[in-house]
C-alpha cells in the first residue's frame, strides 16, 4: 500500500483524490491508515494539516460505523494538494516501521477485529479525528493520536486484535499530556 502512495506521489504535487484511488476506495482501514501514518511524519509540522487529516480520518472513521460499501470523502478534502516529494519522503521514512509490523502482525484476539466488537476501535478512531483540530495546539499530542489510529488502522487491516489493544497506548500519552500541560 505504501509503495502505491509514494507512486502516486510520483510528480511535483500529489492530491489527496489521488491518494486515496492509488489504494482503493472501498477499503476503508488502508485508507484510514493514510492521514494516520501522515500526520505522525513530519508534515504534521504544516499549519493545519493535522486538522485536514483529522476531518479525514473522522469522515472515514464515520464511514467505517455506518458500514458504507463506499468511501466518500467531500471535494475539498480531494482537491487539497502537497510536494510530491514530501509525501514521498514522509511516507518513505514510515516503510521500514510498515515492513516490520508487517512481518510481526497475525489473527489474534480475532474477535476485537469483528462486529459488535470493531465499532470500538472505528469510535476511538472517530473521536480521535474530531479532536485533532483541537490538539493543533498541543506540541506533538496530534502525531501520537495519529500513531494510535494508525496501529488501530493495522490492527483493523490484519484483523490482529492484539495491535488494537496496543493502537489504544497512545491515547492514554496524550491525556498525559494534556493533564500535564493543563496542571
Amino acid at each position: 500500500m505504501l509503495d502505491d502512495v509514494i507512486s502516486a506521489a510520483d510528480g511535483d504535487s500529489v492530491s489527496i483524490d489521488a491518494v486515496v484511488h492509488s489504494v482503493g476506495s472501498a477499503s476503508f482501514a488502508p485508507i484510514l491508515l493514510l492521514p494516520a501514518l501522515a500526520v505522525a511524519t513530519p508534515l504534521s509540522g504544516i499549519p493545519l494539516f493535522s486538522s485536514l487529516m483529522g476531518v479525514v480520518i473522522a469522515l472515514v472513521a464515520v464511514q467505517m460505523i455506518r458500514r458504507n460499501d463506499r468511501l466518500w470523502l467531500p471535494g475539498w478534502v480531494l482537491r487539497r494538494t502537497a510536494k510530491g516529494s514530501v509525501v514521498r519522503q514522509a511516507f518513505g521514512r514510515v516503510y521500514p516501521v510498515a515492513k516490520w509490523l508487517d512481518a510481526r502482525t497475525h489473527h489474534r484476539l480475532g474477535v476485537l477485529t469483528q462486529h459488535p466488537f470493531l465499532i470500538l476501535p472505528q469510535l476511538v478512531c472517530l473521536v480521535s479525528g474530531l479532536v485533532m483540530p483541537i490538539l493543533e495546539f498541543v506540541p506533538f499530542s496530534s502525531s501520537i493520536v495519529g500513531i494510535g489510529v494508525a496501529i488501530l488502522a493495522v490492527g483493523m487491516v490484519t484483523r490482529d486484535g492484539v495491535l488494537v489493544v496496543v493502537g489504544l497506548v497512545p491515547y492514554a500519552i496524550v491525556a498525559w499530556l494534556i493533564f500535564r500541560i493543563f496542571s
